[in-house]
This record gives structure tokens, C-alpha cells and sequence, in this order.
């Protein structure tokens, strides 16, 4: 397993683009397991979590300058630019807008816990942020959509904190008790024997998601390919935002591949959900082509940062 493991490490550029393939070209097959999406979350934030203890988190709220302006890109910065291309590129189309808008108010994703781990970016900080993130979720969605775009949405609170809790909470709880209980050897005896699943975790998530976007992959329209390039860019930025304010702090680059992947990576399945809820059809559209660039673009920024800041991965 772990010649497969360093095979899938060497090769997730590619790797990556291929899962969203078939995800696309067999969504009735991978569409059946979207079910256990947000157990393999849950799998996914364990394995990235038994690197951390508790003082680890509260070392990271005794210096919080990288947090707030990661939550400042997150949920200030790049809306605000949603808003500006949408409203320059698709004047006449409000519900595009409000799709654009709502892929970046949506939390950090959970998925950046893999690629943090597999980046050797800093598990405490990704933890905390994802926390604090979703956390304010149920307040900061629905306030962004009326200050943004004037929508009046109400969300599912409880909803919200439960998948919180089950993806994030209880995971993570679990994996740094277990590391704190053992001095710290866990990472070194369990968690090398778990990297290999991990990888498989993360391919079936993006096929799984991939899936979703089938349907309008096969009826795309040259306005439709407008938003998807649209959606690229403001993309690209997240991730580029989240590098360039960790190098301007001067952050040792494990912070610097956090607020990288941090930045970059969004709760689409949450977008996904309140888009479904409550808005038309066509909101739906930018929040989910979100999906097809989301963990091509986490590869392409790992390998980016390899060469450019001497990030290594992980053994």
C-alpha cells in the first residue's frame, strides 16, 4: 500500500482530473454513493487530525492575524470580486450573479484537511479555521446573500452544525485525543498505515461530487462556458489570495500551504444544498461547476508550491 500511496502523491495532477472524468462520464454510478460523502469527510478529517494535539489549537487562537485574514478572503474578498464579474459579465442574468455570490460565501472545505496532510501544511491551523469557518456559517451565508445580492435565505442551522459535528467535530476530536493519549506516536504508527485510504477517500469524493455536474456538462451553452470561466478565475484567486498574504506575513510555510489550500477549497455540497433550496434552477449552475476546478486546482497549487517554496510531502 504504500508504493500506492506514493504513486497516487506523485501523480495527483493527474490523478485528480481523471476521478472528475469518470465522475462525469459514469454519474449514475458515482451518483449512488454521494450518501457516504459525508462519512468519508469524516475518515478524511480523522486522518488529518491525528498530527495535532489540543495545545496545537490553542496555539493557533493565541495568534489569530492568519485566521482572520483568511475568513476576511473568504467571506469579504473574494464575494466582493463574485459580485464584480458577475455583474460585469452577466448584467441581465441576477440569478447567475447570485450562483457566483453564493459558490464563495460557502465555508472552507473540509477536503483541504487531505491535501494539507499530504503537503505537510499545518493540521491545527486547517482545523481551527474549518471550525471557526462552518461555525459562523449559519449566520454568515445568509447575511453575505441579503448584503451581496439582496436574498433573503434562510438556512438549516441545526442542519448545518450536525454535518459540522460529523464531518469536522467528532473526527477531529477523536484523532487528537488519540494523538494526545499516545505522546504523539499515533502519527508515526497509525497514521502512514492510513495514508494509502486516505488517497482513495479523496479520489471517490471527487467522483462522487463530479457526478452532480453531468447534467449540465451535457447541455453547456457558450453562456454557460462564460460562467464556468468566470468561476475558473475567481477560483484561481482563491487560492493565489491565500499564498500571497501568507508570503506577504512572511509565514512559515506550513501556514503558507494551509492558507493556501484554506482560501482555495469551498463547501460546494453546502452551496449545492441551499442553491437546490432556495433559489431557481439556474442558480444552481455556478455553485456547482465550482466542482469540476476545485481539486484540479488543489493539485495544480501543490505542485506550485513544491517548486516555488520548497513545500515536501508528506513520508
Amino acid at each position: 500500500m504504500r508504493s500506492f500511496n506514493a504513486f497516487i502523491e506523485k501523480w495527483m495532477a493527474l490523478v485528480t482530473p481523471l476521478c472528475l472524468f469518470m465522475g462525469v462520464l459514469f454519474a449514475p454510478q458515482f451518483g449512488r454513493i454521494l450518501f457516504l460523502v459525508p462519512y468519508i469527510f469524516a475518515f478524511m478529517t480523522f486522518c488529518g487530525s491525528l498530527g495535532s494535539k489540543f495545545s496545537d489549537i490553542g496555539r493557533v487562537v493565541q495568534h489569530p492575524l492568519p485566521l482572520f485574514l483568511s475568513v476576511l478572503i473568504l467571506h469579504a474578498v473574494l464575494p466582493l470580486l463574485a459580485l464584480s464579474a458577475g455583474n460585469l459579465f452577466f448584467p441581465q442574468s441576477p440569478y447567475i450573479v447570485t450562483g457566483m455570490v453564493l459558490e464563495f460565501v460557502v465555508p472552507s472545505a473540509v477536503v483541504s484537511t487531505m491535501w494539507v496532510s499530504i503537503y505537510c501544511g499545518s493540521a491545527p491551523f486547517t482545523l481551527s479555521l474549518l471550525l471557526i469557518d462552518t461555525l459562523l456559517a449559519p449566520f454568515s451565508v445568509p447575511f453575505s446573500l441579503r448584503l451581496f445580492v439582496g436574498s433573503n435565505v434562510q438556512v438549516d442551522t441545526v442542519g448545518m452544525m450536525k454535518e459540522l459535528l460529523l464531518m469536522v467535530g467528532i473526527p477531529a476530536l477523536v484523532g487528537m485525543t488519540l494523538n494526545q493519549l499516545t505522546g504523539g506516536t499515533v502519527k508515526q504508527t497509525l497514521s502512514p498505515k492510513l495514508a494509502p485510504f486516505g488517497k482513495i477517500a479523496l479520489m471517490l469524493v471527487v467522483c462522487a461530487n463530479s457526478s452532480k455536474v453531468a447534467p449540465f456538462i451535457r447541455n453547456m451553452t457558450p453562456r454557460l462556458f462564460a460562467v464556468a470561466g468566470s468561476i475558473l478565475l475567481l477560483a484561481v484567486l482563491g487560492y493565489a489570495l491565500g499564498w500571497a498574504f501568507a508570503a506577504v506575513l512572511k509565514l512559515k510555510r506550513e501556514l503558507v500551504v494551509s492558507m493556501t489550500f484554506g482560501c482555495g477549497m469551498r463547501n460546494i455540497s453546502a452551496g449545492a444544498v441551499i442553491a437546490a433550496a432556495y433559489f431557481p434552477a439556474e442558480v444552481m449552475f455556478p455553485v456547482m461547476i465550482g466542482t469540476l476546478f476545485q481539486q484540479v486546482l488543489a493539485a495544480c497549487f501543490a505542485q506550485l508550491l513544491v517548486k516555488r517554496c520548497g513545500v515536501r510531502k508528506e513520508a
